[in-house]
């Protein structure tokens, strides 16, 4: 049958949209997905060959980083004026085969348009933040994000319930660097050869400081990233996303969660570092858990605030090319 107009109009949105999803966050930036173009729809695939078995045992990074890339696709088309629909799951036999998003009728979702224009200035922030907290207004707005995606997003404002999550984060730093194979992939994952498009560059890590201000958070080497201005305490403000369960379909909603609240708090002028340590290893998540005093399964925490004055733009991180995730019809 002859391609039509339509289809090919098709085509290029859906291949754009996924050029866009490719941006998404992702442990590591090992980038763990794949792709499948079809006619009307594409196909989200988990990349097993780039799962971290030291780091992410039970492949919960892999598939929050997979479910940030599929929201990411969601804006993506939204913001190009498509309408979609999400399967997830849709093979039983498969489970590398996360999700199909298909193109609908009807307008484009109104929301998921608003963050179109986040996809490419979001960034992952591992400097030091301002001291201005961040207001319980944008906090609201950002639980409101997950919470539309069935996700609970719990601020950690308590500053008693706080000294103990420090504890819980400190403990997980330590505990895993013990773990069989985890020093060694931080090293291949830090130490790119030239010109690798995944990876966390030397530019993507501060050169001194970091993350909550707390050295135990400084999970990779120095970088070369120059920190602001310094104005005393960090404001940064921790961010905790659960879920009732905890399995595929829960860490995949948590990776859509990630991305919606990781791109509204972009459009608010914030920054942004996606902390994943505390949930890798199983007694460190439940540790957190009781710390919070949470029923529901921690799936991720993010560390927000407003960047140092006089900090220096981020540079994207680098990303591999549609080619190089794309399956075979």
């Amino acid at each position: 049958m002859a391609t039509t107009r339509s289809d090919e109009v098709a085509g290029g949105l859906l291949e754009r949209s996924v050029e866009l999803a490719l941006r998404a966050p992702s442990v590591h930036n090992t980038q763990p997905w794949r792709w499948r173009l079809r006619p009307g729809e594409v196909e989200l695939h988990a990349d097993l060959g780039r799962h971290l078995p030291g780091t992410d045992p039970d492949r919960r990074d892999l598939l929050i980083s997979c479910g940030a890339a599929l929201h990411h696709l969601r804006v993506a088309a939204a913001g190009l004026g498509a309408a979609v629909t999400v399967d997830r799951l849709p093979d039983p036999e498969n489970s590398q085969h996360l999700a199909t998003v298909r193109l609908a009728d009807g307008p484009p979702d109104r929301a998921a348009a608003a963050l179109f224009g986040q996809l490419t200035r979001r960034h992952t922030d591992r400097r030091r933040y301002s001291g201005d907290p961040v207001p319980p207004a944008r906090l609201a707005t950002l639980v409101g994000s997950a919470r539309d995606l069935g996700v609970l997003a719990v601020p950690v404002g308590d500053p008693v319930v706080l000294a103990r999550m420090n504890e819980v984060l400190r403990e997980a730093a330590r505990e895993q660097r013990h773990e069989a194979g985890y020093l060694a992939e931080l090293l291949v994952w830090t130490h790119r050869y030239a010109d690798a498009r995944d990876g966390v560059p030397r530019v993507a890590v501060p050169t001194r400081g970091g993350q909550w201000d707390e050295p135990h958070l400084h999970r990779f080497p120095s970088g070369s990233l120059a920190p602001g201005r310094d104005t005393g305490a960090d404001g940064g403000t921790l961010l905790v996303l659960a879920t009732p369960r905890d399995d595929v379909a829960a860490r995949l909603a948590a990776g859509e969660a990630t991305s919606a609240v990781l791109l509204t708090a972009t459009r608010g002028g914030l920054a942004t570092a996606p902390l994943s340590q505390a949930v890798e290893l199983p007694r460190t998540r439940s540790r957190l858990r009781a710390a919070l005093g949470l029923p529901d399964q921690p799936q991720l925490v993010i560390r927000l605030g407003f960047p140092l004055p006089g900090a220096p733009p981020l540079e994207p991180t680098p990303r591999r090319p549609l080619g190089s995730v794309l399956l075979g019809p």
